[in-house]
């Protein structure tokens, strides 16, 4: 421990960027050149695996320790209860200075991610003059028992609206430089002091606007007005796309990338150039990547494949061996990494949060944990996703069928070998992932299949679902029911808001 005692500790997670769209990892594009020299300092995971697809339930797991199925943060439930306690909370009781910038509309305190933070700035802070701020954290109070979730739901779908205006044409604005000042402020304000820092990054979300300087080098000729940036619109079925837009929209994506490699660089440049950076423990990763019409598919939404979950990670750490590692770790274990880097595994006792496990943490010599070798993905049903797709599928004369991925669960296990995924309202899935990376041609994975491999994964998966519980009967709520007990107040600002009549 005294090796790993006290240290500043920096996260940063490029939100929504694809492994194999880093240059690290192999990509033929010079997309990251930051990471690759940063690479040269850290250890690099091939086998990195989110618990989620999407943002919300996969912080909840790394500031928690827990899987989504453990700590609620679903889109059925779309925020932390109040009784789980949070690295953050931990490390603030620890005395370290806490900060959390992100322009994400997930990581807010109206879903909680943002306990424990003794700074903050978050989506609705960096909108211009505050705006939605007050009235959303109003809102928000009242959506934290789960009878409102619907609110929840209407609420991102204008977020969402409001990131697309301010991320595209005349809008376009990148909140990202201001981030990286506000960060290297935050470390230089606590340079004498402890500090633990959580940085997200949304360039490489949809839609695609990048700085015109990184356009012309990614993207020369590609008009980001003309390509598709709803992946609604194509996951419905309202609009095609082929593989020549697709082309167009992962060169956008690069240089989106390109953005974020650029100003993690100034980040880094300033932790060197004040003398914070030998002794500050480093981790870089993804929450989830994404789906460019692989399997069908477009955005991150309704699957759990690879290209969604195998994400980069990669951790500088003074007692860590630089290199690349294909051992597989799961991102919840880097609250456990974080713990022991600052000495706070002693704190989550008094904030509620779960005890430290010293086999999970990254600076063991192995996993050892129950089933330590697998890695699960857990993925409640998407309805915040789903009503936006409904909408677009709505307006284009298109039904969406309940027997169908847009309305289902899933669960995964995986190993680097093999996959197997139990989905709620379509047939089950396995892959041979050694044979088959693409998850293209499923194996059959029944109990009676003669592959041991696949039989090995699915009981696996049982042993997971048994140890953190079925939740698969929960249902959501109707608005009816939502607005039974709100008081006048709460239903004047969602009526002033547009999210009821």
């Amino acid at each position: 421990m005294s090796e790993s005692a006290g240290r500043n500790v920096l996260v940063v997670v490029l939100d929504t960027v694809r492994k194999d769209h880093l240059t690290p990892y192999g990509y033929d594009r010079p997309t990251t050149p930051t990471l690759s020299a940063f690479a040269d300092e850290a250890l690099v995971y091939e086998e990195a695996v989110a618990q989620a697809p999407w943002t919300l339930p996969v912080h909840a797991s790394m500031f928690t320790g827990l899987y989504p199925a453990e700590h609620t943060a679903t889109q059925e439930a779309p925020y932390l209860p109040g009784d789980v306690g949070t690295l953050a909370e931990a490390l603030s009781a620890a005395g370290y200075a806490t900060a959390c910038y992100s322009s994400n509309a997930w990581i807010t305190p109206y879903t909680r991610l943002t306990a424990g933070f003794d700074r903050q700035d978050n989506f609705f802070e960096v909108l211009p003059g505050g705006a939605l701020s007050g009235v959303a954290a109003d809102v928000w109070q009242r959506v934290l028992d789960s009878r409102f979730r619907w609110v929840a739901d209407r609420l991102v779908e204008v977020g969402n609206d409001v990131h697309e205006h301010l991320a595209g044409g005349d809008g376009a604005d990148s909140k990202t430089p201001e981030i990286i000042d506000r960060v290297r402020g935050f470390a230089d304000a606590n340079a004498g002091d402890d500090w633990f820092a959580f940085v997200n990054l949304m360039d490489a979300h949809l839609p695609y606007y990048p700085p015109a300087e990184y356009r012309e080098a990614f993207a020369p000729g590609v008009d980001p007005t003309a390509v598709c940036q709803n992946s609604k619109e194509y996951n419905s079925g309202a609009r095609t796309v082929d593989e020549a837009e697709f082309a167009d929209i992962r060169a956008l994506y690069d240089a989106e990338i390109r953005h974020i490699d650029a100003e993690l660089g100034r980040l880094f440049d300033h932790l060197r150039a004040t003398g914070q950076w030998e002794d500050t423990v480093v981790i870089v990763c993804s929450d989830h990547g994404e789906l460019h019409g692989e399997h069908g598919l477009y955005g991150h939404e309704f699957a759990v494949y690879d290209p969604l979950v195998n994400v980069p990670l990669l951790v500088k750490h003074p007692a860590v061996d630089a290199g690349r590692t294909d051992q597989q770790v799961e991102l919840l274990d880097l609250y456990d990494t974080v713990l022991e880097s600052t000495a706070a595994t002693g704190a989550v006792g008094a904030v509620g949060a779960r005890p430290f496990e010293p086999g999970r943490s990254l600076l063991s010599a192995g996993r050892d944990v129950p089933d330590g070798e697998y890695a699960f993905v857990d993925y409640h049903r998407p309805v915040v996703e789903l009503n936006q797709l409904e909408t677009k599928a709505a307006e284009a004369g298109i039904e969406i069928p309940e027997a169908s991925r847009f309305h289902s669960r899933m669960r995964a296990a995986r190993r680097p070998d093999a996959k197997y995924i139990r989905n709620e309202q379509i047939p089950d899935e396995a892959y041979r992932l050694d044979a088959d990376p693409g998850e293209t041609d499923p194996v059959d994975g029944r109990p009676a299949n003669d592959d041991p491999v696949v039989r090995q994964v699915r009981a696996a998966l049982e042993r997971f679902e048994a140890r953190v519980g079925d939740e698969w009967t929960a249902t959501t709520t109707g608005t009816d029911a939502a607005l039974e007990g709100m008081d006048d107040t709460a239903k004047e600002r969602l009526q002033d808001l547009g999210y009821m009549e």
